[in-house]
């Protein structure tokens, strides 16, 4: 295979975020990870090195110029794309980050007591925006928006909310897209073109994706 990526370093997120309630107990999402290890394993194969920042997840990286580093929380997963993200000359937010975590964990299991418990939330780092701010001449970055309504118009605005060059949108209401699917359809969304897929294996979505960046780059 033609390493089109060769000296190129990618950043890219992985899987869910599991935010602490207590020390047995955690706010989380669905998510397995399956697209973001699709998308390492994809860019590995171009020749590009890559830093795969994985949230919790049964899953394996398989190719050697993959480094996996994983984390638990949101903020976890904010401060390890910090601490890669100048050197890196493309950044994948692949992860289904938790928008919200508890304010106060408790140091012990709550327990039962009532019919109600109340758990106050607040809002977790924007990992993708954070970014968005800081990113160089020179990087190009990828978001992506799993949407349940107004899909395209909510898409669009994170694009330009968070400074991204494309970002990849697949809707819960497609069947067979989205969490716990070995498939997934996507349409990638960019600033002057939409591009649209039809429902694939997500091994061969990672390779459109990969193939699209690769185009705009012209590497």
């Amino acid at each position: 295979m033609e390493k089109s990526f060769n000296g190129k370093l990618v950043l890219l997120t992985a899987g869910p975020t599991y935010e602490p309630i207590d020390p047995v107990r955690f706010i989380g999402n669905h998510s397995t990870g399956k697209m973001g290890y699709a998308l390492a394993e994809c860019f590995a194969q171009h020749g590009a090195k890559v830093r795969l920042v994985a949230g919790p997840t049964a899953l394996q990286a398989v190719h050697k110029s993959i480094e996996v580093t994983p984390v638990t929380t949101a903020d976890e997963m904010y401060q390890v794309v910090q601490q890669f993200a100048a050197a890196a000359d493309i950044v994948v937010f692949a992860a289904a980050v938790a928008d919200y975590k508890p304010k106060v964990v408790a140091d012990k299991k709550i327990k039962k007591d009532g019919s109600e418990l109340t758990i106050e939330l607040v809002k977790n780092v924007d990992i993708a925006a954070a970014f968005g701010k800081q990113k160089r001449e020179g990087q190009f970055s990828v978001g992506f928006a799993l949407e349940t309504n107004d899909e395209d118009l909510n898409a669009r605005q994170k694009l330009e909310k968070k400074n991204l060059d494309m970002i990849v949108l697949n809707s819960l209401n497609d069947p067979g897209a989205g969490f716990r699917h070995d498939t997934n359809k996507i349409t990638i969304i960019e600033r002057d073109t939409t591009t649209a897929f039809e429902l694939k294996q997500k091994q061969e979505v990672a390779q459109d994706i990969v193939n699209l960046i690769l185009e705009r780059l012209h590497v």
